[in-house]
Order: C-alpha cells, then structure tokens, then sequence
C-alpha cells in the first residue's frame, strides 16, 4: 500500500438554492470555508444537496475533485469563469496529488479527526451542462474519466482546509476508480466482468445498475442523468 499523502488546499460546502430548470434546486455552486467544520455521516456541516434522491447521503457524503484536471479543462474548453478556483464541479474537497487512477474502491482515508471510506466514482448529471453552460459537458467529464469520487464517512469527526488526507488502509488495491469507472461507463456488456464487480462493496446504486446489465444483456439509457428534462 503505497500512495504519498495529500493536504486538503480547499474546504468547500453550498446551500441549496433554485437552478437553471423549473423545479429544479442545486447546491453545485459551493465556495470556500475558513475554519473547522463538523464531519458527520451525512457530509460536512453547512453543505447541502438540491436532490437528495441522487445527491448527498450516506454514500455520497462528500465529493472529492482533484485540481489537477482543471489544467486539462482549461485546454479543452478554453478560458472559463468556472476555472479559475476550486469548486466549479461542486466539490467538497479541493487537493493536488490524488486522482483516480491513484484512488482505489473502499480505500479508508484519514481526514482531520474523521475517516472516510471511497464509496464510489461520480455518476455526473444535466447539472454541469447547465452550470458551464457547455453542452453535454455531463458526458464529456464521463467520457474523460475525470469525475472525481465520494466518500461515506465511517467515523465522524472534524476537518479544516490544510489538513492531511491520509490513506490508512486498502483492501481492493486492484479495483481503482480508473478501472471501476472504466467497467461503468462502457456500454459493453462483458457478463464476467459485471460479476466480477458485482462480489465487490459496491453502494446501492451501482449494485442495481450493473445487476440489471448482467440480468438484460444491454446498457441502461444514460441520456436522462445526462441531459435532463428540456429547459423550459
């Protein structure tokens, strides 16, 4: 087990307010925090989610987004307003050094007084085409891989920008983010491989996506959590 730790650079949470679509809300837009925040099983105090039937939760506590790839947004999409600092993809946490090809399923982080467990890669939404006002972005951040990942949180604490993440333990050292996400965004159905996936911790979600591949032979239609009901 050998991955370098990393310091938090940026703390993030956001409210959830009204969004771009009638009846829609988001939380997407979330801004840096000074201090120490409380980390609970259900994410970092003050933060919020627009949907709590896809958002937030227990297995989706806290979002993590590395800062590297937005040098490799910033060449796809040129200069945009979103870029300039942390939190255009809605994270909760900012740092340098983690991606996910570095990241594995069920990896246990340390974080401040909390430890955290990789639940899962980011399933990305509509949400982003409409915050970067690009189209189909949701799909290009799928396509490119770099979606960033969540974390349930298995003892709650406290945490503070500058503190140390910490990787203490690996049990799925095979079984990175890269490679996961890699299985979930095909739209091969390789029967063998689902099953494979299927004996891991996977959360509720995935379980139920990957089951119903290997049960229908075919891949789910993704354009709903991609593009969303029309604008009005």
């Amino acid at each position: 087990m050998s991955l370098p730790a990393v310091f938090l650079d940026t703390l993030l949470t956001g409210r959830a307010v009204p969004f771009t679509r009638p009846g829609s809300r988001s939380a997407i837009a979330k801004q840096p925090r000074q201090g120490t925040l409380a980390v609970t099983t259900l994410g970092l105090e003050t933060d919020e989610q627009g949907d709590l039937r896809v958002h937030g939760g227990v297995e989706k506590a806290i979002h993590h987004y590395p800062r590297e790839h937005y040098a490799d947004w910033a060449v796809e999409l040129g200069e945009h307003p979103l870029l300039g600092q942390p939190g255009a993809f809605g994270e909760n946490f900012s740092t340098t050094g983690w991606t996910e090809a570095d990241l594995c399923l069920g990896d246990r982080i340390r974080a401040g007084t909390a430890l955290l467990e990789v639940s899962q890669g980011r399933m990305p939404c509509w949400k982003l085409n409409d915050r970067f006002d690009v189209a189909q972005m949701a799909l290009r951040v799928q396509e490119s891989g770099r979606t960033g990942w969540y974390y349930r949180v298995l003892e709650e604490g406290s945490i503070a920008a500058g503190t140390m993440l910490q990787l203490v333990e690996r049990p799925y050292a095979e079984w990175s983010l890269q490679r996961l996400c890699t299985v979930l965004f095909d739209k091969r159905v390789d029967a063998d491989i689902l099953r494979e996936c299927l004996e891991l911790p996977l959360p509720p979600n995935w379980c139920r996506t990957l089951s119903r591949r290997l049960e229908n032979g075919a891949v789910e239609d993704w354009s709903p959590r991609l593009e969303g009901s029309p604008k009005a």
